[in-house]
């Protein structure tokens, strides 16, 4: 049964975005008005892309009205696409996509460094378009708790075509999905989209890790997508705590462990400390059983985006408990985030002399490696190189090549 729908966001406040009204009719064809602040440049530009949506979507009878505030291509396809699937709900349609940027498919790598991860709401595209200037590792773009349950089926659609028709840049695409089992369904679109990382919230069973990891190989399988897309489960309850290394051993895809303060604490009853007293037992939980499982480590968010002095010494008191990165919510969190993970001067010359020893031992055939009295293996070197690119990545070291 069809019905009155719309989509996006109206007003002058609706940066970067469109509002999308359909109204299905029995016959007459398509009935569009558009209305754009722009449309003395690009009204036919406009009518032309929304008329060939509605085609792909194989709508044929509607009245569609478009109020543009400044929309790009993708925000404006995912806006339609979506106010159609609500007037025809339960309707199978097509998925609507924008062109494909080459550089959003370019794929990451399990052990990358994620010192900083930014939070984005998914359903404001005034967010999305620039995402990547901020200087993050990481951005996360949401469909969880930043996005009101009533739209985020919008969400997931201006997500998925902003993972297509954006690069991000050198930052490593995540996406937040919903709760599991509900969040099953977002996963298709995202890994046909590009996406290099799914943040798996509330994780409370691994069994959960699984169920997603499963769902990312099938849909890699059928669409042809070559490139890995990794997990990240959230631990946010006691339960989820207690089964923290099934859950970050629960299968080969998780790339990383990270928690949910606000979330564990209200689950637990517990208040917030300016010493952090009532989370060390859940911090060591995540630290304990991701590098148990052989992960990385992530700390939770700092919730006072006006303080940038306690973020520094949360930050610094994270990667002293053993943490590789932090979240952001907030673009000026992450200059400080990202300072505070770089490596310090003595961490980056013991690096240098690991790795020297290593080199020497291999060009002279030893298999055994030690400076001093310390012997060095596998791990300790590969997290010796690690350390070296992140310095050279900071401008502390000359690049391979020899220049800064």
């Amino acid at each position: 049964m069809s019905r009155h729908a719309e989509a996006g966001r109206k007003g002058r406040e609706a940066r970067s975005d469109c509002h999308v009204t359909i109204e299905p009719t029995e016959s007459g064809g398509i009935n569009l008005e558009v209305t754009s602040r722009v449309d003395y440049l690009y009204a036919d530009a406009i009518r032309s892309l929304v008329l060939d949506a509605l085609d792909r979507l194989e709508v044929t009878d509607a009245r569609v009205t478009v109020e543009d505030q400044g929309a790009v291509p993708f925000v404006m396809l995912a806006r339609v696409e979506t106010a159609v699937r609500r007037a025809w709900p339960g309707r199978p349609f097509p998925e609507c996509l924008p062109e494909t940027d080459p550089a959003g498919t370019v794929p990451t790598a399990r052990d990358r460094w994620r010192r900083s991860r930014l939070y984005l709401p998914g359903n404001e595209p005034k967010y999305l378009l620039n995402a990547h200037i901020h200087g993050a590792d990481a951005v996360i773009l949401d469909l969880e708790d930043a996005v009101p349950p009533a739209e985020r089926d919008a969400a997931l659609l201006l997500v998925r075509n902003a993972l297509h028709a954006l690069s991000f840049g050198d930052c490593e695409r995540m996406v937040r999905v919903n709760r599991l089992p509900q969040g099953l369904d977002d996963i298709p679109p995202l890994v046909r989209a590009h996406v290099q990382v799914l943040l798996l919230p509330k994780c409370e069973d691994p069994e959960q890790v699984r169920a997603a990891a499963a769902l990312v190989e099938t849909t890699r399988a059928e669409a042809g997508v070559k490139a890995q897309v990794y997990l990240m489960p959230i631990l946010e309850s006691p339960r989820g705590m207690l089964q923290a290394l099934e859950i970050a051993e629960a299968s080969p895809l998780t790339a990383a462990l990270t928690w949910g303060l606000e979330d564990y604490l209200r689950e637990i009853g517990g208040r917030r400390t300016p010493d952090g007293e009532e989370t060390l037992w859940a911090r060591s939980q995540v630290v304990n059983a991701a590098r148990a499982a052989g992960v990385q480590p992530i700390d939770t968010v700092y919730a006072d985006i006006e303080n940038l002095d306690g973020l520094r010494e949360h930050t610094r008191r994270a990667r002293d408990f053993g943490f590789e990165g932090k979240g952001c919510i907030h673009p000026r969190q992450v200059p400080v985030v990202n300072e505070v993970f770089i490596p310090q001067p003595a961490e980056v010359a013991e690096a240098c002399a690991i790795i020297e020893a290593f080199e020497a031992a291999r060009r002279e055939g030893r298999s055994v490696v030690a400076i001093g009295r310390r012997m060095i293996d596998a791990p300790v070197v590969n997290r010796a190189g690690r350390i070296v690119e992140l310095a050279r990545r900071a401008g502390l070291l000359p690049d391979e090549g020899g220049t800064r």
